[in-house]
């Protein structure tokens, strides 16, 4: 009897134990809910998910070189071997007419890298305005699933034109993730310090995905095939995508209505401070777009060098672009106002070292100007894509889905062009010609860097914003701002009277105010 007894009483407790359990539960996950929404936490949240959504993209970028290539070769002997067992009779003279010519297959290749970068440089344009439109949260949700799309494509596809759709849906995604990220990493940081330190994490993760997926993608392909780290980074895009719909609550019933109307890009496009920056940004990466394919022939041809140099050549440089964006963050820590004078320092690096490539005479010797380039890219680059925000913040409405759009064209022009153009220039004048114009070509361009020389001792300013919009304040909300600036400026402050009207009064201490308040 006593253990039936103590049976029935168990049975009285689990549903009871069982309760309490999800109570516990439910106030944890409450008290977890509470703690990411605490700003500062939210913030250090937001960062990790746009770093990793940069990783990942930069990863699925620069992950094929090594399979692609191989994977296609084989793909044509084996339709070749196909064909050669359908007609056995036909003679050797004959059968050699349907292989693909070796150029033809250096451009199709060459093709296929590029079109993630020309469908990205299409997209920008539209994605920069939607972003402007509604928020950063969406889009980068939408291009974490597009990328999540394109990784299960590329890992599943078995003739070129499916890889084709796979890069180009991958050049969507990015266009949507890339610039949505940035942005919302600009948004979140407002002061110029922590705005530099944090847009220097995230190029740093950029820096590591391009340089480590080579070496990740082909020990993956040789040892466990090609859908291995495709695989793998579908799994770390789903969890990304998990993450900013947990966090960011893109679909939420928000107002959304309240947003400040950005700029239209193609008024961002003709701002000679943004012009300027576009411009650094594409010319300082036209050495690593246009050496990324043509390194590896060259090295071949000059060093004999061995699969493994090869498949490593650009490894070593992610170190000293990690110093580069280190000591870029801390100079501008201390010294603000030269950050202009950071991305010049930068492009003439790059220029001395694209200089020197064709004189090396073996891998170690390779390794010194890369390293250079890579650390020259990060003082530009961590320099550069602040001051856009900055430009946005003193001279427009700060929302900054265009500018960043402009900043990832920018990389779209020379990422396009180098797959396809490079190996024209090295056939047509030679492996030497092409890195010496690159280098003269950040040399010459580092000067116009002064024209961003005053850029941060620049004020918010209505009649600026307003010139440069070439329209007037609209509405009697816009009107009533300036009149009440305008006092300010004399020294006024408003008061309300007891009869409710708005009067000014003379200021006993100058307020302070902030360098963005009267845009957000």
């Amino acid at each position: 009897m006593e253990p039936e007894g103590i049976t029935e009483e168990q049975a009285t407790n689990v549903p009871q134990s069982a309760a309490s359990k999800l109570s516990q539960m439910g106030e944890r996950t409450k008290q977890l809910g509470n703690a990411i929404q605490e700003p500062e936490r939210q913030k250090r949240i937001i960062l990790v998910i746009v770093c990793v959504a940069l990783l990942l993209d930069n990863m699925l970028y620069m992950v094929i070189v090594p399979i692609i290539p191989d994977y296609l070769e084989g793909l044509q002997k084996a339709a070749d071997q196909e064909q050669s067992a359908a007609a056995p009779h036909t003679n050797s003279t004959n059968s050699t007419i349907h292989k693909a010519p070796e150029g033809n297959f250096d451009l199709q290749i060459g093709v296929l890298f590029a079109s993630k970068a020309i469908l990205q440089l299409l997209v920008n344009p539209l994605s920069g305005t939607f972003i402007d439109r509604v928020g950063y949260d969406i889009p980068l949700f939408i291009g974490l699933n597009i990328m999540f799309l394109s990784t299960l494509t590329f890992a599943f596809a078995e003739n070129y034109a499916t890889l084709f759709l796979a890069r180009s849906i991958q050049g969507l995604g990015s266009a949507f993730a890339d610039t949505s990220g940035i942005a919302l990493i600009a948004d979140k940081f407002t002061e110029e310090s922590e705005r530099s330190k944090a847009l220097g994490i995230a190029l740093a993760f950029i820096s590591f995905g391009s340089l480590v997926a080579p070496p990740f993608g082909g020990v993956l392909y040789e040892f466990a095939g090609k859908q291995a780290p495709f695989l793998i980074l579908a799994c770390i895009c789903l969890t990304d995508g998990v993450l900013c719909l947990t966090v960011l609550k893109p679909f939420s019933n928000r107002e959304r209505g309240n947003m400040p109307v950005g700029t239209p890009i193609y008024k961002l496009m003709i701002d000679p401070y943004i012009a300027v920056v576009a411009g650094a940004l594409i010319v300082c990466n036209i050495p690593l777009a246009f050496l990324e394919p043509t390194i590896a022939n060259w090295m071949e041809e000059n060093m004999h060098s061995s699969e493994w140099e090869i498949g490593m050549t650009w490894f070593p440089a992610f170190f000293p672009h990690v110093l580069g964006v280190y000591l870029t963050v801390k100079l501008a820590g201390k010294y603000p106002h030269l950050q202009w004078f950071y991305g010049a320092i930068g492009m003439v690096f790059i220029g001395a070292s694209s200089c020197t490539v064709p004189a090396c005479k073996n891998f170690g010797q390779l390794m010194i100007p890369l390293c250079g380039i890579c650390f020259g890219i990060a003082f530009v680059d961590t320099a550069l894509l602040p001051t856009l925000g900055f430009l946005v913040d003193v001279r427009y409405v700060s929302v900054y889905g265009s500018v960043y759009a402009i900043a990832d064209i920018s990389y779209c022009v020379a990422y396009a062009l180098g797959p396809i153009v490079a190996g024209q220039i090295v056939h047509d004048l030679g492996f030497v010609q092409l890195n010496l114009g690159m280098g003269l070509a950040n040399v010459l361009y580092a000067p116009a860097l002064l024209l961003l020389k005053n850029v941060t001792q620049m004020k918010p300013s209505f009649s600026e914003r307003n010139m440069l919009l070439e329209d007037g304040p609209t509405g009697l909300y816009d009107t009533i701002k300036m009149e009440q600036r305008e006092k300010k400026r004399k020294g006024l402050c408003t008061t309300i009277d007891e009869n409710g009207i708005e009067t000014f009064v003379q200021r006993s201490h100058s307020d302070g105010e902030s360098s963005g308040g009267e845009y957000a």
